[in-house]
């Protein structure tokens, strides 16, 4: 009896098929987009030798982004620089054939040319919704007023530009977030600019030339970042406002101001501010609200106020009247940040016993984390210190830093010696 045996034949792998082994080809197109979006725009382009279907999928990316990084610079040629990246811009657009909803020109070698005026009016023409503009060098340039009449803008950041809409201007009807550093813009533009934005929920003002009086009308705000020179800031409608940091680059004279106003900064200042969360006085802005007369508190304490920052000469009493009125009133604060400013104190020989008094016992109920940065060890800074200790019962963390090594020893030893209201406040002593 015969028997055949049959020949077991090596099992086949299944073929992959070339859509299988091309996975990142066939994925939706929104998803390459978002892949391709996140890339510098030369690596976006480069992307093109990939295969046939790579070759224009750069070309719909609805994000622009033209940096430092969108070309590797071997020259020290301006010129070259500059005609070199208007190549690229040049070519990019003339190939896209999308929608563009980001555009960001921020270049280090990048002028005001007039180039920029054709790039902006051909992203105008698309249903552009963030546009970013940043001018390193040269003089201020001056966007045409064709950017003026993107109403689907959301988004709008410019550095180093002169600011004139047209007469024909009536706001960014979407617009929510607003930046603007560097910037020279008439009163008149700026009032009209900030009132005409309905829907604007974020503000940031830096070095900014022609307004003094700064009119905040708003009333969707929540995030509002200011650093400049000023004469006087308000609010107008902005019931929404939880997040402000404020500036004021200049030092100001107190007994001049006085003598022409004896009216209440503070009071002024907090009245459309009912919501605020959180609030940086930077500079020399609380010298700003000591201006006229300082409450001993607010008609309507700051309730929902937890984190408090503050830039103060300690060894100036209008300051320090100031600060305790806000301090007084924030009875909900859990944070507490208090910067010294070194410079003032070394031009100034003061002292004052205003943090000796006694001037509320557990006025700090729900403080838990406290920074006092900047200070030299002097009289009046210690005592705030001690001031602090004595009525804070929740305290977990003091963080102390002062600005030199000089008489650190003698500083250490001085604030382990304070008594603390709170058995679990921690001093945490950082070095300069």
């Amino acid at each position: 009896m015969s028997s055949v045996i049959k020949q077991r034949e090596p099992s086949r792998l299944p073929s992959k098929t070339d859509a299988e082994l091309d996975r990142i080809s066939n994925l939706p197109g929104h998803v390459i987009d978002q892949i391709l979006s996140r890339l510098p725009i030369r690596d976006a382009v480069r992307s093109s030798v990939l295969s046939r279907k790579w070759r224009y999928k750069w070309a719909t990316i609805p994000c622009l982004v033209f940096d430092n990084q969108c070309f590797d610079v071997s020259s020290q040629d301006q010129t070259f620089i500059k005609n070199k990246l208007v190549n690229i811009i040049d070519h990019v657009l003339l190939l896209h054939n999308g929608s563009i909803h980001k555009f960001k020109l921020s270049h280090r070698d990048l002028l005001g040319v007039t180039d920029i005026d054709r790039w902006i009016l051909c992203i105008s023409r698309s249903s552009i919704k963030e546009f970013v503009l940043e001018i390193w060098k040269g003089q201020r340039y001056k966007p045409p007023s064709c950017l003026f009449s993107c109403q689907s803008l959301i988004h709008l950041e410019l550095f180093n530009c002169l600011l004139k809409p047209p007469l024909t201007f009536r706001g960014f009807k979407n617009l929510k977030s607003l930046d603007l550093q560097h910037i020279t813009i008439t009163q008149d533009v700026f009032e009209k600019l900030i009132s005409s934005c309905p829907s604007l929920e974020r503000l940031t003002l830096m070095n900014f030339t022609g307004v003094t009086h700064l009119v905040i009308d708003a009333p969707n705000l929540q995030f509002f970042d200011i650093g400049g020179i000023f004469e006087d800031v308000s609010f107008l409608n902005t019931f929404h406002l939880a997040l402000v940091s404020i500036g004021l680059y200049v030092n100001i004279d107190n007994d001049e101001n006085d003598a022409r106003d004896n009216s209440s900064k503070l009071l002024r200042f907090f009245v459309n501010l009912p919501h605020i969360r959180r609030l940086e006085i930077q500079s020399y802005f609380l010298k700003y609200l000591a201006m006229g007369y300082v409450p001993s508190r607010l008609p309507n304490p700051c309730v929902d106020l937890n984190h408090l920052s503050i830039r103060i000469d300690f060894d100036d009493l209008d300051e320090n009247t100031a600060a305790l009125c806000l301090l007084r009133s924030c009875p909900n604060l859990q944070e507490l940040e208090m910067l010294a400013r070194p410079e003032e104190q070394a031009s100034m020989e003061r002292s004052t016993n205003f943090w000796e008094d006694d001037h509320w016992s557990s006025l700090f109920a729900h403080l838990r984390m406290v920074k006092v940065l900047g200070i030299s060890g002097v009289k009046s800074e210690m005592d705030f210190i001690k001031f602090l200790l004595s009525n804070s019962p929740v305290l977990e963390q003091l963080t102390v830093k002062p600005v030199s090594q000089e008489g650190e020893w003698e500083l250490m030893k001085e604030l382990l010696r304070f008594r603390r209201a709170s058995i679990y406040a921690e001093i945490i002593y950082l070095d300069p």
